[in-house]
């Protein structure tokens, strides 16, 4: 059986060093390859370099060779010719295979109709039923802004599978997603694989790649440390690295003590109702938020967990009912730690130029910044990068800095580890833990996963039905309950 892709030695580089080692693999039609690793690993460089998209300044070695008979070496670029109808490529930030000035209907449309061909009619048609598949089907008007991110994420998915390539290259396609949605976009990309198609996926999911099946690579500082079934990688693995990445998952975490209410709440809802876009996503929603207390809420991508830390922030106005913070505590002291930490840092200028900014601006402490480097475990040096040049652990690192250095009270964090792999999360919750328990501030952890949020949450709160009960706390053997919608 001749092979849909085929690298031969193929590796990536910069001018003067090497980011991943030569790596050689081959896709059979019906295959999937899973390649793991930690950020910075090398795992979606390698993808780009298959698929012609390195960043500037970045080279591939090595040949890439597709099932028609299209071959060239890792420099050339005239693989773009093949993208959407040989090779179709999902990213890793939807928001940049996205039109931002388009609906979601229209841009799936669009690849019916340019890449397949088909007419106008048909093509609104085919992506009308691809939307829906995936739950989107009322979201067909809104444009990306509009989205949650599991939502942005789906509607990526939709517009790269439509135009039919029989290769897919999916660069963490469950992102961001609830358990619900992860199953419903592996069974898609499964699909694709049944009738016919192949599939490279890069992921730092384990239960992705477990539902996948197939083969697993696992990557380490640009090279490939194990290989093999994903049955035997994932419950017999024979690499130190890749024992503590199983170990790393939220199942295997140590329970946080619960921390019970101490003095005035920070933030106190009361009979809280939400609506965005013209629906309404909560209603009758009560809670108390004390001083070190970690309130988790989980449900499924839309269902508003977003729209009640902005509500929170005092960033949205509620339907109804209200939302009372800690009086004498100033606005700066309620902070939003962002899903993507991209997004807490302007790109054009140095990450040590914002936090001096930030300093002046508010009159903080400069000499904060250097004990909270030390404690976040953070290079001092990484503070004349600018965000693009730091890896994404590290990025999220130093926007949980920048968050800590005004002391605030409240912290509304949005899916701070989404965007990382099992042993960076770990590190990255426990720091945000530690000192949300030493300094006695507040916090709103939102998460799709479940074994995460009951890891580390004094109360939590399931959304999903319009009708909700007041967040229940937790046991003291550390048995969190669900919030169960009310009947």
């Amino acid at each position: 059986m001749k092979p849909l892709l085929k690298t031969q030695a193929l590796e990536i580089r910069t001018a003067h060093s090497q980011l991943v080692q030569p790596l050689s693999i081959e896709l059979l039609p019906g295959q999937v390859l899973t390649i793991i690793g930690e950020t910075g690993s090398g795992k979606s460089l390698f993808a780009q370099g298959i698929v012609g998209n390195l960043p500037s300044g970045l080279h591939a070695e090595g040949r890439v060779e597709f099932a028609d008979g299209f071959g060239e070496d890792g420099r050339d670029q005239g693989r773009r010719a093949l993208w959407g109808r040989q090779v179709a490529v999902l990213p890793q930030e939807p928001w940049l295979s996205l039109d931002p000035t388009m609906a979601a209907l229209e841009q799936v449309t669009e690849t019916y109709q340019h890449v397949l061909g088909k007419p106008r009619m048909g093509a609104r048609a085919s992506a009308r039923e691809a939307l829906a598949k995936v739950g989107l089907g009322k979201a067909e008007r809104q444009f990306p802004f509009q989205l949650s991110g599991g939502m942005a994420q789906r509607l990526a998915f939709v517009a790269a599978h439509g135009g039919g390539a029989s290769i897919m290259v999916a660069d963490e396609p469950t992102k961001g997603l609830d358990s619900a949605r992860i199953g419903e976009v592996v069974d898609l990309l499964k699909a694709g694989t049944e009738a016919g198609g192949a599939l490279l996926v890069i992921t730092h999911d384990l239960e992705v790649a477990r539902r996948l099946g197939g083969q697993v690579m696992i990557m380490l500082k640009g090279k490939v440390i194990e290989t093999g079934s994903a049955e035997q990688v994932l419950n017999e693995p024979s690499h130190a690295y890749t024992r503590a990445l199983l170990a790393a998952e939220p199942a295997h975490w140590q329970r946080s003590p619960v921390r019970t209410p101490e003095g005035e709440p920070v933030i106190a809802v009361h009979d809280l109702a939400l609506a965005r876009g013209g629906k309404t996503l909560l209603r009758d929603l009560s809670f108390n938020l004390h001083r070190g207390q970690i309130l988790g809420v989980t449900g499924p991508s839309g269902c508003g967990k977003s729209t009640l830390g902005d509500a929170l922030l005092g960033l949205i106005r509620p339907h109804s009912g209200t939302v009372t913070r800690l009086p004498g505590v100033p606005r700066i002291a309620f902070q939003k730690l962002f899903q993507d930490p991209v997004a807490a840092f302007p790109p054009s200028v140095t990450l040590g130029r914002t936090l001096a900014d930030l300093v002046r601006r508010h009159r903080l402490n400069p000499r904060r910044i250097d004990v909270l480097l030390k404690r976040l475990r953070l290079e001092p040096a990484l503070l004349d990068r600018r965000p693009g040049n730091v890896s994404g652990g590290e990025l999220q690192r130093l926007s949980l800095l920048r968050v800590l250095l005004v002391e605030p009270a409240f912290i509304f964090a949005d899916e701070p580890s989404s965007r990382l792999d099992l042993i960076t999360q770990r590190e990255m919750l426990e720091l945000l833990v530690e000192n949300v328990r030493e300094s006695r501030t507040a916090l709103l952890l939102v998460s799709h996963d479940q074994a995460l949020i009951e890891a580390v949450s004094d109360q939590r709160l399931h959304l999903g039905d319009l009708a909700q009960r007041p967040a229940e706390p937790a046991s003291p053997a550390g048995n969190v309950p669900f919030c169960s919608p009310a009947r």
